[in-house]
């Protein structure tokens, strides 16, 4: 990096890449997805940033102790911005992306609550019990 720049990338970050690295989501694939989790006496609660997305392109499934968080955003095209000129750099995010995170085998659907507002989905979500482990009991020998 020759200068610092406050967007994430500077001047001759084109020119310098790698020709060949083609990430599966673009430059900025670090950037979805971000996610925090916190532990509370009642269980977790889960932030993840979407920006752009809007509420009914995003999907939560709980399957097998498993969250999978899920967003879908396609780009339409009309024959309007066909006929107004082609695309010269197009920068804007078109595609799917998906993360899951473990919660335990013992959280049901009707354990979790979720909402999206301001390009934040915020998941709340129980702690499961722990089994116990068995505690193991020494035998002298005589």
């Amino acid at each position: 990096m020759m200068m610092p720049s406050i967007f994430g990338e500077n001047l001759f970050d084109d020119f310098m890449e790698d020709a060949f690295k083609s990430p599966i989501f673009g430059k900025r694939e670090k950037n979805l997805m971000k996610t925090d989790i916190r532990e509370n006496e009642n269980g977790y609660e889960l932030d993840m940033d979407l920006p752009g997305f809007k509420k009914d392109e995003i999907t939560v499934n709980l399957r097998d102790g498993y969250v999978t968080i899920s967003a879908e955003r396609g780009m339409e095209r009309s024959e309007k911005d066909e006929k107004t000129g082609k695309y010269v750099r197009q920068e804007r995010y078109s595609g799917s992306c998906q993360r899951s995170f473990y919660v335990g085998e013992g959280v049901k659907q009707e354990d979790m609550k979720a909402r999206f507002e301001d390009g934040i989905l915020h998941l709340e979500f129980p702690k499961t019990s722990q089994k116990q482990v068995e505690e193991t009991h020494r035998i002298l020998i005589e």
